[in-house]
């Protein structure tokens, strides 16, 4: 069975569900749940005999008896007891509940579904690219909001293939979502084109290469599951590849390379409820010692956080919306910083309409740690920036984004010798020097002409037209908002 049909059978079953009000996401987190499960139960079993995490009376064939409230009370007993456990177990049941109200159905997904396959000796890439395709259709469900979880994957192979990482080294994605960024390095380093591991190695990338913090619970427990089925970790594993956690709470170790995509939205804040029961949200500045700047901006936050957790010579790629780029204030602190501090050698702007969240302009900063200039300048000495952005546009289903679309820019960033680099159409170089006198060290610098501003030009397609105003409309009400709450 390929991973398309594997999709698609798992998917068939959702539609059922859909008539009991259960969302995309709910369908997908239950199906987490029951895998988890089913797959642990297969590994103790020949050929494999490992012993399981999961409890006897709490295992597989224990929910293959019962029928009706029976089963419906079983399993939320099952949920709530594997939910207090540590290791895999913990992380996977966290706050775990039970969504499927019609035990008759419960059963259906269980016995006639997930039971009915032996999850185990499939190829990984088949359950693997599958649970993947039900995390992308998961994301396209708009009015679920998913989509904020989910960085389109052909930007991120073509941001891990300029990174190249190398064995032995680790990665970390403190914003990690659904898990792509991890997937994909994990991808590139056991790829045989890439390197030929030994068997320490690929123990190594296994265990103990790939870190990812996630804030949410539900979406933990689908990036563990989503490794976990890649074959990253394992059911029985207390050294997790994904913990729960505040990532900007404080600094949680050092690593080679991190991947990221923070998540959008200009503000941290926090809900206050009153005596008198009426609620407000205050943006909530993070202060940090080893911070350029304190600020709500969770961007800013994210990018200063990313700078403090990479080693010597470590390396970052993370997105950044627009704001980033030419934000007075802390975001001039946060910019001047981290050219002074790292070597920050490459921007990528990239089109619109690309990302499951609308109303984003967003780019990729590209930059290495880099230690003290012995003469007080900045590290940063070139800035090359390419632009993916004017006079191309891209949507989610008709004219999406693909990897040959960044082939070239890929090709410009020229990773084996960065010193070679030619400017071409799409991509220029900017001295250091010349950065410094921009108004605020503004890098939102853009030098092709818009098409669709030129008159003799032919005008993009209706539908191509209403996406980018829908997309600047839902940008400029969330500052709005933003300004709301903070007068409030």
């Amino acid at each position: 069975m390929n991973s398309a049909t594997l999709v698609q059978k798992l998917w068939n079953y959702c539609n059922i569900l859909r008539d009991d009000g259960l969302s995309y996401g709910d369908y997908v987190e239950q199906l987490t749940f029951l895998l988890f499960l089913k797959m642990a139960d297969e590994q103790s079993q020949p050929p494999f005999n490992k012993p399981s995490p999961v409890p006897k009376e709490f295992a597989w064939p224990t929910l293959l008896k019962p029928e009706g409230e029976a089963l419906e009370a079983h399993y939320r007993k099952l949920l709530q007891e594997l939910g207090a456990r540590g290791g895999m177990l913990g992380t996977i049941f966290r706050k775990a509940q039970n969504k499927i109200q019609d035990p008759a159905k419960l059963r259906r997904l269980i016995a006639d579904l997930i039971d009915k396959e032996q999850w185990s000796s499939l190829d990984t890439d088949v359950k693997g690219d599958a649970y993947e395709g039900l995390l992308q259709k998961n994301a396209e469900d708009v009015k679920g909001g998913a989509g904020q979880y989910f960085t389109p994957r052909p930007l991120i192979a073509a941001i891990v293939d300029v990174i190249a990482p190398r064995p032995g080294e680790t990665i970390c994605d403190p914003a990690c979502g659904t898990g792509g960024f991890l997937l994909a390095a994990h991808d590139y380093l056991a790829n045989p084109d890439h390197y030929k591991l030994d068997r320490a190695e690929k123990k190594k990338l296994k265990n103990g290469t790939l870190f990812g913090v996630e804030l949410v619970d539900g979406v933990t427990r689908l990036c563990a599951m989503n490794l976990l089925l890649h074959g990253i970790g394992s059911e029985s594993d207390e050294a997790l590849p994904v913990v729960t956690r505040d990532a900007l709470g404080e600094k949680h170790g050092e690593y080679d390379i991190v991947l990221a995509n923070p998540p959008f939205g200009k503000k941290s804040s926090v809900t206050i409820v009153n005596d008198a029961g009426e609620t407000s949200r205050e943006s909530l500045t993070i202060n940090r010692a080893d911070f350029w700047a304190s600020t709500s901006n969770k961007q800013l936050n994210f990018v200063q956080h990313i700078w403090t957790i990479l080693k010597q010579n470590g390396r970052a790629a993370v997105v950044v919306p627009d704001n980033v780029l030419f934000e007075g204030g802390a975001g001039e602190t946060v910019r001047r910083e981290l050219l002074r501090n790292a070597d920050v050698h490459t921007l990528l702007r990239l089109p619109t309409g690309i990302f499951y969240a609308q109303g984003v302009k967003a780019n990729v900063l590209f930059f290495e740690r880099k230690p003290a200039n012995p003469k007080g300048e900045a590290n940063t000495r070139k800035l090359w920036i390419y632009d993916l952005r004017t006079n191309l546009h891209f949507t989610l289903k008709e004219n999406t984004l693909k990897r040959g679309d960044l082939d070239d820019f890929v090709a410009c960033y020229n990773t084996r010798n960065r010193a070679g680099r030619k400017e071409s159409e799409r991509f220029k170089c900017f001295d250091y020097e010349e950065l410094a006198k921009r108004d605020k060290l503004n890098l939102d610098i853009f030098w092709l002409k818009d098409e669709a501003l030129e008159e003799s030009a032919n005008l993009p397609s209706p539908d191509v037209i209403a996406a980018e105003i829908a997309s600047d409309l839902e940008a400029a009400l969330e500052q709005f908002a933003t300004i709301s709450d903070d007068l409030k």
